[in-house]
């Protein structure tokens, strides 16, 4: 396999923007390149374990298959400081679709880390049950409790490291092909209203349009100059926090030199909105066409 086709894929941390790796890796294979090793952190570690394991069909079969109320009947929510979810339920639901197994007998090697909150030092899973590891490595803190492994408590990788390119092996034999889930509204896309096939994303019910168009000549929408609301003291920590890991996330791709970076917005969509699966999957698809045109043009 010549250089120019055999990638090592790294894919960052970013919620359920992370579903747009599955557009990009989709991409890259539809192109004819060979993916040797995938290194992942949290969202970029449950993409990437489940095509290394081979079975990215399935998980996406299942994925974009829930809808708004499947994704919340799977978050078993709790009263405890340390998370409002427990994290369980979710992959014990995945875990039905696609079976556990051993990170060193899947078909790609595969690595992603995790954090010990503790003692504040970086965990790297090279080998051991994969879903032990895409759990740790997708804890988010506040929002996942933490999970325990060993003497360890992990929480999400991307607190330390959201682009694990330092994970790799093979780097030097391979071109390097980065995802990352948190660049600036300047790589907002509008969201597609059909996916690849041409079905629509929402259907909305001929009567719900004509209710709203007869509602709206009675009740015309009223235009109201607001002020800006004022962030509360969690969020003005929560948006410090997403800025400072947004240009830490820029410095590490800055530090290696990276062959493709496809970017995707912080802002496409929401931490836990998995139900937009197919739609994100589609914008991950459209920005890698967009990079790997670039690449190729350049490199033609």
């Amino acid at each position: 396999m010549e250089k120019g086709k055999s990638v090592s894929l790294v894919l960052s941390s970013g919620g359920a923007r992370g579903l747009a790796h599955v557009g990009v890796i989709e991409e890259l294979e539809k192109r004819g390149y060979h993916i040797a090793e995938i290194a992942g952190c949290s969202a970029g570690a449950l993409v990437g374990g489940m095509y290394a394991a081979g079975k990215m069909d399935e998980f996406k079969d299942w994925i974009c298959h829930l809808d708004r109320l499947d994704v919340f009947s799977l978050m078993d929510f709790t009263f405890s400081s340390r998370g409002f979810i427990k994290g369980e339920k979710v992959y014990n639901a995945l875990k039905k679709v696609v079976k556990d197994c051993q990170i060193e007998d899947l078909n790609i090697p595969f690595y992603c880390n995790a954090v010990d909150y503790i003692s504040g030092k970086e965990v790297i899973f090279r080998e051991g049950s994969l879903y032990t590891a895409i759990r740790a490595s997708g804890s988010i803190p506040t929002v996942f409790q933490p999970a325990r492994h060993h003497r360890y408590e992990l929480v999400d990788g991307g607190v330390l490291n959201p682009v694990p390119l330092s994970l790799l092996r093979k780097s030097d034999e391979n071109m390097i092909v980065v995802v990352g889930l948190n660049a600036g509204d300047s790589e907002l896309v509008v969201p597609p209203k059909k996916d690849s096939t041409g079905k629509s994303y929402i259907s909305i019910p001929t009567w719900v349009s004509d209710y709203r168009d007869k509602m709206r000549q009675y009740f015309p929408e009223q235009v109201k100059e607001e002020k800006p609301a004022s962030l509360s003291s969690i969020s003005l920590m929560t948006r410090s926090f997403d800025l400072l890991q947004d240009r830490f996330s820029a410095l590490l791709i800055e530090k290696h030199e990276v062959d493709i970076s496809v970017q995707i917005a912080r802002n496409q969509a929401g931490t836990l909105e998995f139900h937009r699966a197919e739609e994100l999957i589609e914008i991950g698809r459209e920005k890698a066409i967009q990079a790997l045109d670039k690449w190729e043009n350049e490199n033609s």
